[in-house]
């Protein structure tokens, strides 16, 4: 028995195999027809589009769905600007809580204070009355938490990263961290998992890739966020980030073992291995892979006939992945390695020479917008840990796309919030005039690229027979060439603090079932 046909008219459509269409029919969750609305066929129900914009859904390719749907309904510190700030936040969200709940909070950033003196432990007991308390950097790489939350892992003072000040790294804090969350039931998991996808479903999102991993999460939370994909939310594509893993993350549903398999840090917490010092302190950070271990895990990877990856933002540290390839190149041979798409996520310090190697062994590039918009430029984060010239020269999307390096735009929510007009924005509006990209190349390494990604090639555009997976949109700021305009006319206004305004989502399809719908309960 078929499902009831729909047809949609009025509408502006991106549709480059029909740059004139106005209307699609979806029959059995696939595209049957598209076209101007004078010649469309009888349908069971029509759906009046109104001149919106319906373009391919997107696709974020980097989240952490329970962290994310925690911070939306947690403790969420991105917009505090002091350490007094932090404190009465913690203050007031603690006190709604029974006496041995744990305080999670996340997102706050000490680059964007006026002065970045950080609460130590001893100070967040007190305004937790005596709660533990785990709130984690925006980076999700280090954490601040109170003498309590301490106590309750001694075995934390002998990790690599502890310090008894409470601002927890490295090892240390994926200790910490692992006690903390052990404090969230089952029930508030697939709340806070319904929660994020739900959310990313209200902002034209079709699709998520999970990077989960033994160190940022745990095995249940990992498939039981697969056990609810697309079950009227965005699909779910789970990444299992474990050293020679393979047969592991096959045996949890896994579409690859990678997405955060960590190669290094990150640059918020000076963690990211560079090749040059920080500036603003001691040491290159920290590499966690060697070479060897590259090698032996994507081996690993082609004998389970699994996609691998790595997390990798410094240049040490993607110079170290990329000589593993090579070693499994001279095992394999090229054409093998790039078959698989392994992926890279981050990448955000890259020079030529090892953008070369992304072309070389068909590595796909997870990369995140986002984070220029956020720290890069003059006065950001990125120029006070690398200095102005090296802070420019990150996060090179513009660079990479030139050359035909494969690209996968996403969040990393809760790092950055899912967003993903504003992150192709951010792609074509870049700190440095050098790395933007236009806004049609930004829409497809967030939509399509995030399929090919996945190794579902077909999937990502508007066309005859493809799936019907798309998103419904009101621009306030007019269409230009089936594409939202997201950049001011004024050349000057232009970059990351662009005032235009961005289209806003009214329905969100997944494979012909509607997901999201504006003022839908």
């Amino acid at each position: 028995m078929t499902n009831p046909s729909t047809l949609y008219r009025g509408g502006v459509l991106h549709s480059p195999a029909d740059p004139n269409a106005t209307a699609l029919l979806v029959s059995d969750g696939r595209i049957t027809w598209l076209g101007v609305d004078a010649d469309a066929p009888a349908a069971d129900r029509v759906v009046e589009l109104g001149g919106a914009l319906v373009t391919p859904a997107f696709v974020d390719a980097h989240v952490h769905a329970t962290d994310t749907g925690l911070a939306l309904s947690g403790l969420d510190l991105s917009g505090v600007r002091s350490a007094g700030e932090l404190l009465d936040a913690v203050a007031g969200f603690a006190a709604g809580l029974p006496a041995d709940a744990v305080v999670l909070g996340h997102g706050w950033d000490e680059s964007r204070w006026g002065a970045p003196q950080l609460p130590d432990a001893e100070v967040l007991d007190r305004a937790a009355g005596g709660r533990r308390v785990y709130l984690s950097q925006a980076s999700i790489h280090s954490a601040l938490v109170s003498r309590a939350m301490l106590a309750a892992v001694p075995e934390v003072v002998a990790a690599a990263g502890f310090d008894e000040s409470g601002w927890v790294r490295r090892d240390a804090h994926h200790v910490v961290r692992a006690a903390a969350f052990a404090s969230v039931t089952r029930a508030q998991r697939v709340a806070a998992q319904r929660v994020a996808l739900a959310h990313a479903a209200s902002l034209g999102v079709a699709a998520v890739h999970e990077c989960g991993g033994p160190e940022i999460s745990d095995e249940d939370d990992f498939t039981g966020l697969l056990g609810i994909s697309g079950a009227g939310v965005p699909e779910v594509y789970g990444y299992w980030g474990e050293l020679g893993g393979a047969a592991r993350a096959r045996e949890l549903g896994a579409v690859g073992a990678g997405g955060d398999l960590f190669a290094d840090g990150a640059l918020g917490s000076r963690t990211a291995h560079l090749s040059q010092p920080y500036l603003d302190g001691e040491g290159v950070g920290h590499g966690y892979l060697s070479a060897e271990q590259v090698r032996e895990h994507l081996l690993d990877c082609a004998a389970h006939g699994l996609q691998g990856g790595f997390h990798a933002i410094g240049d040490a540290a993607i110079g170290t992945v990329l000589e593993g390839f090579a070693a499994v190149v001279r095992r394999l041979g090229v054409e093998r390695v790039r078959a698989a798409r392994h992926r890279i996520e981050h990448a955000e310090i890259v020079d030529k020479r090892l953008i070369a190697g992304f072309v070389e062994y068909g590595i796909v590039a997870s990369m995140q917008p986002a984070f220029d918009r956020l720290w890069g430029g003059a006065g950001g984060m990125y120029e006070s840990r690398l200095g102005l010239a090296r802070s420019l020269a990150s996060n090179p999307m513009g660079a990479m796309h030139s050359v035909g390096v494969a690209l996968a735009f996403g969040s990393d929510s809760p790092v950055t919030p899912v967003d993903p007009w504003g992150s192709v924005r951010a792609a074509a509006a870049h700190h440095s005039a050098a790395q933007r990209m236009s806004v049609r190349a930004a829409f497809a390494a967030h939509t399509r690229g995030g399929w090919r990604a996945v190794h579902l090639d077909n999937e990502g555009v508007l066309a005859l027979g493809a799936p019907a997976t798309f998103a419904v949109w009101d621009t306030p700021a007019g269409v230009d060439r089936g594409l939202p305009v997201l950049l001011a006319d004024d050349p000057e206004l232009r970059g990351p603090q662009d005032p235009t305004p961005l289209p806003v989502c009214r329905r969100t399809v997944l494979r012909g079932d509607v997901i999201y719908e504006e003022g839908s309960a």
